[in-house]
C-alpha cells in the first residue's frame, strides 16, 4: 500500500490557501514531495472565484468588504464558492500515478471517490452521477455564478442535491484537485456577494439554488441525525480518501521549500489585485 502525506493546515488567509495548494503542486511535479492530501479552512470567511470568472462583473466586491468577507481567484476553474463553515480539501498527485486516468473528467471521478466514501461514513446516501454533455450545457444556461449551482461531469449528490464542489488544474505532470465540503451554508450571504441583472433574477436564481445544493448538517437534520463537527468530518473524509485511493496517510507539515514558495506566491500572485481582478 502506498503512503501519502497528510497535511492538516487549519485556518489560513485566502492568499495563503491558494498559494500553498500551488506550492505543493509545484513541489510534487518536481519530485520533491509525495502525493499529498491537505485539509484546511479560511480566515476570514472567503469568496473564491474560478480562474475564468470575471470578478468585476460577477462579484459584488463592495458587499464582500462591508461584510468582512475575503476574496481570492483560484488557479482552478469552476465558479464562486463562499468558504466558511466547511472542510476544504486539496489532493495533489502525478498524472501518471497508477490507475489515474489521463482525461480530466475521469481523473475527477477517481479522485472524488474519497469524497463519496466520506459522505457515506457520515450517514448520507451519497451517489456519484455522470452528467451527459447535453444536460450539462442546458443546466449551465440557467445557473448563477455560484459553484454549487453549476453542474459537473460527475456530480456527488444526496437525494438529487449537490453536496460537494471541486475543481482541477494540472502543472507539469501533477494534478491538483481541491474543493469544498459544506457543513453549513448561508445561501442569503452567498447571493449577497454575487451580481445579478436585477432583483427578480437574483430571487429566481436563489430559489433555484436551494433545490440544487445542500450542506451536510442541513441534510442530517432533515434525516433526524445529529450535527457533524469539523473534527468528525475530517476523520470521515481522511478515511474516505484512504479507502478511495487505496493508500495510507502519514501526518506531515509542508517542507521549507513549499513554505518559501507559498510565501512568494502570496506576494507575487494570490495577494495581488492584478491576479484577483485579472478578468
Amino acid at each position: 500500500m502506498e503512503t501519502w502525506r497528510f497535511i492538516r493546515s487549519g485556518l489560513g488567509s485566502p492568499a495563503y490557501n491558494m498559494a500553498m495548494d500551488e506550492a505543493i503542486t509545484v513541489a510534487h511535479s518536481e519530485g520533491k514531495v509525495p502525493p499529498t492530501l491537505r485539509f484546511y479552512g479560511w480566515n476570514p470567511p472567503t469568496l473564491s472565484i474560478g480562474y475564468f470568472q470575471k470578478a468585476a462583473a460577477e462579484v459584488d466586491l463592495e458587499a464582500a468588504d462591508r461584510l468582512g468577507i475575503g476574496f481570492v481567484r483560484r488557479p482552478t476553474g469552476g465558479r464562486a464558492v463562499l468558504h466558511d463553515q466547511e472542510l476544504t480539501y486539496s489532493i495533489i498527485v502525478a498524472e501518471n500515478y497508477p490507475g489515474m486516468p489521463s482525461g480530466v473528467t475521469e481523473a475527477y471521478r477517481v479522485l472524488s471517490e474519497g469524497l463519496l466514501r466520506g459522505f457515506i461514513k457520515l450517514g448520507l446516501d451519497a451517489q456519484m452521477m455522470q452528467l451527459e454533455s447535453g444536460a450539462k450545457r442546458e443546466a449551465n444556461a440557467v445557473t448563477s455564478a455560484a459553484c454549487f449551482d453549476a453542474p459537473s461531469w460527475y456530480e456527488l449528490v444526496v437525494e438529487g442535491r449537490k453536496v460537494a464542489g471541486s475543481a482541477q488544474m494540472r502543472h507539469k505532470g501533477a494534478v491538483l484537485q481541491h474543493g469544498s465540503v459544506l457543513l453549513e451554508l448561508d445561501v442569503d450571504q452567498l447571493f449577497d456577494l454575487l451580481r445579478f441583472p436585477n432583483d427578480a433574477v437574483r430571487q429566481r436564481m436563489q430559489k433555484s439554488f436551494h433545490s440544487k445544493a445542500i450542506a451536510i448538517n442541513t441534510l442530517r437534520s432533515e434525516l433526524g441525525l445529529s450535527r457533524v463537527t469539523l473534527d468528525e468530518a475530517e476523520a470521515a473524509f481522511q478515511q474516505g480518501f484512504a479507502e478511495g485511493m487505496d493508500v495510507q496517510f502519514e501526518a506531515a507539515e509542508p517542507t521549507e521549500y513549499e513554505v518559501a514558495l507559498a510565501e512568494q506566491l502570496m506576494v507575487e500572485k494570490y495577494g495581488t489585485t492584478e491576479w484577483n481582478m485579472r478578468k
